[in-house]
């Protein structure tokens, strides 16, 4: 059964017999929502587990940041599908090798959904990581349920959505390269398809510029994209491609242009932020920090939110995992420290932190990955005032075409 005819099913009243007849009949009055919704999936034998891929496709060819050389037009990206006795079909990313997916099938096969998955807390043994976001689809596809109202909101939290597409447009193409004004017309698309938050990547000057001029193109293209979009923000991402002094000098390059945040200047070391705070601090700039990307420690991380030298943790969506950051998330709460997962290469993951940030809030922004697929039916998704607005649809809301 597609899963589009599992969910017309429920939607219908159909199911009622493949389904808990006492969840539909009222037996579990008094027993909480999360034990309901777990003796639903208990209904559920997970049947088979297959793969795939699907192709992404940027809507530009996207260039250099400040360590990596082009990203090109847009990745193909390993996907499992899980499927149950009752029909119910869940799929998603696959976090990490396929093999050793492969590997974990005979593990899933046969048992039941609530086996491997809790409504509260996500999965529940860490072997199943690879297949820890398709899971939280599945759920939602059994339950007739967006993710976030697994997460125990009916109605999502929304909020910012930047574009994190910008990259050193100007130094591309190679041959003939498209100066600044490539930038201001990428931001000009960006802006067309609904973002009000763009992040320039800097840092030209670690590897593609020589310092000086690096540096230069990075405060030229700052002050030039914020003075041609003066109702948008700008978030800045170095990449770790700069010193705290280099830094500090681009900051004093921007002058009065805000920044919204800081992502990554350098590789995060307490003295280092501790200095670049202080600096701030006596310049009276006002921009979040935003650390956890690249090669993130959990221990430094952690020392980092406790000195309140970091404001927003963007680990990786699909690198930390959907139920570790579920997890994660009270922490942060309790630091005062805001989530962004990190979310480039796919807009799949775009799509999940949506949920996330549906479901559990303390979210500053959304990274947006904009891309088509002739794979994927991406259309449940909206953008509304600069917002990214997730489907009511079960899962992820996001149908497979083939």
């Amino acid at each position: 059964m597609r899963r589009r005819e599992f969910i017309y099913m429920l939607n219908t009243g159909v199911a009622a017999g493949v389904l808990s007849q006492t969840a539909f009949g009222g037996v579990f009055r008094g027993v909480s929502r999360a034990s309901r919704m777990q003796d639903e999936l208990a209904y559920h034998t997970i049947q088979s587990v297959t793969f795939d891929d699907v192709r992404m496709q940027y809507p530009r060819f996207v260039g250099k940041n400040a360590r990596l050389d082009v990203h090109g037009y847009g990745p193909r990206i390993g996907i499992c599908t899980i499927t149950t006795d009752k029909g119910a079909k869940g799929w998603a990313s696959l976090r990490g090798g396929r093999d050793g997916a492969q590997r974990l099938v005979p593990e899933l096969v046969g048992k039941k959904i609530s086996d491997v998955f809790h409504v509260d807390v996500g999965i529940t043994d860490d072997r199943y990581l690879p297949f820890d976001i398709a899971l939280h689809d599945l759920a939602g596809v059994a339950l007739n349920k967006p993710v976030y109202a697994l997460l125990g909101r009916e109605k999502p939290f929304t909020t910012k959505y930047y574009s994190g597409m910008i990259y050193f447009d100007d130094l591309e193409p190679s041959h003939a390269p498209g100066g600044i004004d490539k930038v201001l017309a990428n931001c000009r698309y960006d802006y067309e398809y609904g973002y009000r938050q763009f992040k320039l990547k800097i840092g030209r000057g670690h590897r593609w510029m020589a310092q000086k001029e690096g540096l230069a193109r990075d405060i030229a293209v700052t002050k030039q994209v914020a003075a041609a979009f003066p109702d948008c923000e700008i978030l800045v991402d170095g990449n770790n491609g700069f010193t705290v002094n280099e830094f500090t000098a681009y900051l004093e390059g921007i002058g009065d242009t805000p920044l919204f945040w800081i992502e990554e200047p350098f590789h995060e070391t307490i003295a280092d932020y501790r200095k670049l705070r202080d600096w701030m601090a006596k310049a009276n700039v006002q921009s979040l920090l935003a650390e956890g990307e690249a090669d993130p420690d959990p221990v430094l991380l952690d020392e980092l939110m406790q000195q309140k030298l970091m404001d927003v943790h963007i680990s990786d969506i699909e690198g930390l995992g959907f139920t570790n950051w579920r997890k994660l998330m009270p922490k942060l709460v309790q630091y005062g420290v805001q989530a962004s997962p990190h979310a480039w290469g796919s807009l799949l993951k775009t799509y999940y932190t949506a949920h996330m940030a549906g479901g559990l809030g303390n979210t500053v922004t959304i990274e947006g990955v904009t891309s088509t697929s002739d794979d994927i039916d991406l259309s449940g998704y909206t953008i509304k005032d600069g917002h990214l607005i997730p489907p009511t649809a079960p899962g992820f809301g996001l149908e497979l075409l083939r």
